[in-house]
């Protein structure tokens, strides 16, 4: 089993979400640190960048400013975590997430992060199609969009494992 955090980071915890973000990235944290102390993988991923050719959200080069992508202090990031950078919604694409998850061992995901709709609903997609088993712990997720948010909570999640709580 392994801990998926996805998008707790300096540039998108600036959006206004439905959920203060420091609080969901402290229960992400906390989820960390229990992973940590079991020897369980942590990965923690950061979007650094958009999809080549991708234009639509105002960043025509890809590019971020310089601490967007730092990730947040209620992470506690540790060495022996995994950091995964990726410039698409998922984690897997154009990444070396599945590689180190098989290499772990790992055929069950908890994934958690922001946003609900976009970058934790498409990394559990993912992983769903690539056989591994996947929990979504609810309250550790935030969205831009209460009613997107509610879509993935409600139609999509149930489809797609197991949902729960920190």
């Amino acid at each position: 089993m392994a801990l998926i955090v996805v998008d707790f980071q300096k540039g998108i915890a600036a959006f206004p979400c439905v959920h203060p973000v420091d609080g969901v990235a402290r229960k992400a944290g906390d989820m960390a640190t229990a992973f940590r102390s079991r020897g369980l993988p942590v990965v923690l991923v950061n979007v650094t960048g958009v999809a080549p050719g991708r234009t639509e959200h105002g960043h025509p080069s890809g590019a971020f400013p310089p601490d967007f992508a730092e990730l947040m202090p209620e992470l506690n990031a540790q060495p022996s975590d995994h950091l995964v950078s990726k410039q698409m919604w998922g984690a897997f694409t154009g990444t070396d997430l599945q590689a180190y998850l098989r290499a772990s061992d790992v055929t069950q995901v908890v994934v958690c992060g922001v946003a609900t709709s976009i970058g934790v609903e498409s990394t559990a997609r993912q992983a769903h199609e690539l056989g591994t088993n996947v929990t979504l712990a609810v309250d550790a997720m935030t969205d831009v969009s209460a009613e997107a948010r509610a879509n993935s909570l409600e139609q999509i999640f149930p489809r797609l494992g197991e949902t729960g709580t920190a």
